[in-house]
């Protein structure tokens, strides 16, 4: 485990419920995409990385697939477990999954990649539990990231907050140009053929309060650059962020948020 991968396991733990009221909605978007592209129907097996609230789980058994599923924080598993009841949800985390070779028909990743430490060594753990002739997909935020991603950290720039020490990036080694060809190349590099890669693109809608309370609370890189700081320079942050927010905000107070992503897929 790298010290990029215990720092996830520290950021997320305990955030499954502050993750499902705030950031989850905006990470289910890709889902039914996601789905159709690795050819997930009825009867299919099918396995969820990071499922985290069950979204994705949930959708692959509304589609009559026979579905596994997998996070690392426990809390998900619990939330995992009620909104995909007939699915089999457990702990376990990439890069060592606990499945046999070629178990899987498809193989799924709604934004994991963005949270573990050698994603090349992650998506060839995904290769090896899929079928020869299977489908692995995954999903992960672009970068440069659009308008709306990237309204939190403004904020957080404005308030003159930098990044605490104790959150580590990504070693450059294992890093990947966050595009379509840097994710194609990543794929492919892990073994995937026929690597192919699409953006997608949305505004999400979301009330301002919404969208202050996962980072309030901690969830993600984001949440602990934001809860690491002095209830005044977190009054700070939010101040800013109100600002900001100005720009985005819709007819009826909604925020409506540009956000990009990637999606990739690849057979084995």
């Amino acid at each position: 485990m790298t010290l990029f991968d215990e720092s996830e396991r520290r950021i997320w733990s305990g955030s499954a419920r502050a993750y499902a009221d705030s950031f989850a909605k905006l990470c289910a978007y890709p889902l039914e995409r996601l789905l159709d592209v690795a050819g997930v129907r009825a009867g299919a097996r099918v396995l969820d990385v990071g499922t985290g609230t069950g979204t994705v789980a949930a959708a692959a058994c509304a589609r009559g697939a026979k579905v596994s599923a997998v996070d690392a924080e426990p809390g998900m598993v619990d939330l995992a477990g009620q909104a995909a009841p007939a699915a089999e949800v457990q702990v376990a985390a990439l890069p060592e999954l606990p499945f046999t070779d070629g178990e899987f028909d498809a193989v799924v990743g709604n934004f994991v990649l963005n949270h573990v430490g050698r994603p090349q060594q992650a998506l060839a753990e995904l290769r090896r539990v899929t079928r020869p002739g299977g489908t692995v997909a995954v999903t992960i935020w672009r970068s440069p990231p659009a308008p709306g991603q990237a309204l939190i950290g403004r904020a957080i720039q404005a308030a003159g907050v930098v990044r605490p020490s104790d959150l580590p990036a990504l070693a450059s080694e294992d890093d990947f140009p966050r595009t379509e060809q840097g994710l194609t190349d990543l794929l492919a590099s892990a073994g995937l053929a026929e690597a192919a890669c699409e953006t997608l693109s949305w505004d999400h809608r979301a009330d301002a309060e919404e969208w202050w309370s996962g980072p309030a609370s901690g969830v993600a890189t984001i949440g602990q650059i934001v809860i690491s700081q002095t209830p005044e320079v977190q009054a700070e942050i939010k101040r800013q962020l109100d600002t900001l927010s100005a720009e985005f905000a819709g007819p009826d107070g909604f925020l409506l948020l540009p956000h990009v992503a990637l999606m990739a897929s690849g057979r084995v």
